[in-house]
């Protein structure tokens, strides 16, 4: 009886205690500032790991590295992503096969996953809702298919997405890491998201859009097509055998090489960005939808915009379908596969 009586006060005594414990946790988790933007260089990256070092027991949530590493079908070493992750990575990172989460009922190579199919890759990957995902490319491109998976993440709504500006200059810079076999992660039970449509434009808008070029009335959209100009004028054939090399009508060749250091193949600063988007005579008051061969470099246009805050955002959207979908679903005879001899 005693024990109790003088129990009860130093219980109403902790209590307190534990809040102020419980709120002032956190509180120093709230004052853990998100990356200051898109792109994030290794530093910053590296720090943040550093401070919100994962454990096993840990709930809070995690700043995870993932490895999109992606060769072209044509790559004259036959290299793969999945090589490469296992050859060296960024501790603790987990890789996404954009061969192996898409739509793979499509005969295009790289259309956006189902809503359901999303969730169960981000499930095996280990990822929660919560955590900060930094996505990054191999040491030997530079930046490359890194946007096409941080534009995925955000179609399918996963809150805090960065691209890491670049993995080449992580290893020149000594930050940490990680070879031999990867480790799996535990896997999570991942929300089915929704899927943010106002990001992603679809072939029959496309060919409207290609229909209506140069028409009186016609909504003034721009094109920006991310491949290299000799397959954007038709007279380079394009990695995938049988395919016709062109444009579509009124698009504007900006080879997404032209958006990158040619050392470090990192993105270029803000200023150097829009100076390329003025030269390329882009309106940021136009809608503007970027383009490739297959969706993924694309995303490093929509990137730069993103990153040099240029056009508005809800604007700015990717054709996922790309080159390879409209040649080989438009009529030869219709006027929408078009070549030119003239430089833009």
């Amino acid at each position: 009886m005693i024990t109790s009586i003088l129990a009860r006060p130093l219980l109403r005594q902790q209590a307190p205690l534990s809040r102020i414990d419980t709120h002032l946790r956190k509180s120093i988790m709230s004052q853990r500032q998100a990356f200051s933007s898109y792109f994030v260089t290794p530093k910053e990256v590296n720090d943040a790991m550093r401070q919100n070092a994962p454990t096993t027991i840990s709930t809070s949530p995690k700043v995870i590295p993932i490895c999109a590493a992606w060769f072209m079908p044509n790559d004259p070493e036959k290299r793969t992503g999945l090589e490469i992750f296992k050859k060296s990575r960024i501790p603790t990172a987990r890789f996404f096969d954009i061969d192996e989460i898409k739509d793979k009922e499509s005969e295009y190579p790289h259309m956006l996953p189902t809503c359901d199919e999303f969730a169960n890759a981000m499930s095996k990957l280990g990822v929660r809702k919560e955590d900060e995902l930094v996505i990054y490319d191999t040491e030997e491109l530079g930046l490359f298919s890194a946007p096409r998976v941080a534009w995925t993440m955000r179609v399918f709504g996963h809150p805090k997405v960065h691209v890491l500006n670049n993995f080449r200059l992580w290893v020149k810079e000594g930050c940490p890491v990680e070879t031999g076999p990867p480790q799996i992660p535990n896997i999570t039970k991942y929300p089915v998201p929704s899927y943010n449509t106002d990001m992603v434009v679809k072939f029959a808008e496309m060919k409207t859009i290609g229909y209506d070029h140069g028409k009186e009335g016609a909504e003034d959209i721009q094109i920006l097509d991310a491949r290299p100009k000799g397959r954007w004028e038709g007279k380079d054939p394009e990695p995938r055998p049988g395919l016709k090399s062109g444009h579509m009508p009124g698009s504007t060749s900006l080879p997404f090489t032209e958006l990158l250091d040619p050392e470090t193949k990192t993105l270029l600063p803000k200023e150097e960005l829009i100076k390329v988007f003025e030269a390329k005579n882009i309106d940021s008051k136009k809608p503007i939808i970027t383009s490739c061969g297959t969706g993924v470099t694309a995303a490093i246009i929509e990137a730069a915009l993103k990153e040099a805050d240029f056009g508005t955002e809800n604007d700015r959207r990717l054709y996922d379908g790309s080159w390879t979908e409209w040649a080989l679903r438009v009529s030869p005879t219709s006027g929408l596969i078009q070549s030119s001899k003239v430089s833009q």
